[in-house]
C-alpha cells in the first residue's frame, strides 16, 4: 500500500483501520474455513442424520444463516473513512458534523462517552497523531500490521 494512502485508513477515533482483524479478513476467513471443513466431511449434506445424535444440529440452516450474515456484515470493511466499520458508531458522525480529521481537534475528547468503546486503543493512537502527524502515525501502524500486529 502507497504511503500517501495510509493516512485515510486512519479513523476519527485514531484507531488504524488496517490493524483491524475485521478488515483484514479474520471473520470472512475464519467463516470460509469452517464452512470447508464442514463440506470436507460432508457433514453440511449429512445434518438431519446427525442430529439423531446430537439434536442441535436440527438449527444447522440457522447456524449457516448466522455465518453467512457474518460475512456479510464483516466480510470486506471499506475503513471508517468510507463508513466501514462499527454501523454504531457514535464517534464518526460526530466528528463529520465538527469538521474533524480525528478527535485529536477535540477539545472534549478526554472525556468523551462516544470514544470509551475504543478508550483501550484510542489514547495511544490520539496521542501519537498529536506527537508527529497522521501520515508518520499510519506508517508507523503499517509497519506493525506488516509485522503482524491487529486488534480483535
Amino acid at each position: 500500500m502507497e504511503k500517501s494512502n495510509l493516512a485515510d485508513f486512519v479513523g476519527y477515533c485514531g484507531l488504524y483501520c488496517n490493524a483491524c482483524g475485521i478488515r483484514q479478513g479474520k471473520i470472512k476467513n475464519a467463516v470460509e474455513n469452517l464452512h470447508n471443513i464442514i463440506a470436507s466431511y460432508g457433514f453440511d449434506k449429512i445434518m438431519p442424520e446427525l442430529s439423531q445424535w446430537e439434536p442441535r444440529f436440527k438449527h444447522y440452516n440457522e447456524f449457516e444463516q448466522v455465518m453467512n450474515g457474518l460475512v456479510k456484515l464483516f466480510g470486506d470493511c471499506t475503513g471508517c473513512l468510507q463508513d466501514g466499520g462499527d454501523p454504531n458508531c457514535k464517534v464518526r458522525p460526530c466528528a463529520k458534523q465538527k469538521n474533524y480529521r480525528t478527535c485529536t481537534e477535540c477539545d472534549e475528547a478526554g472525556n468523551c462517552e462516544k470514544l470509551n468503546p475504543y478508550r483501550k486503543y484510542y489514547e495511544v493512537a490520539l496521542k501519537s497523531i498529536k506527537q508527529h502527524d497522521i501520515r508518520k502515525y499510519a506508517e508507523e501502524m503499517q509497519k506493525k500490521v506488516d509485522k503482524g500486529y491487529s486488534t480483535p
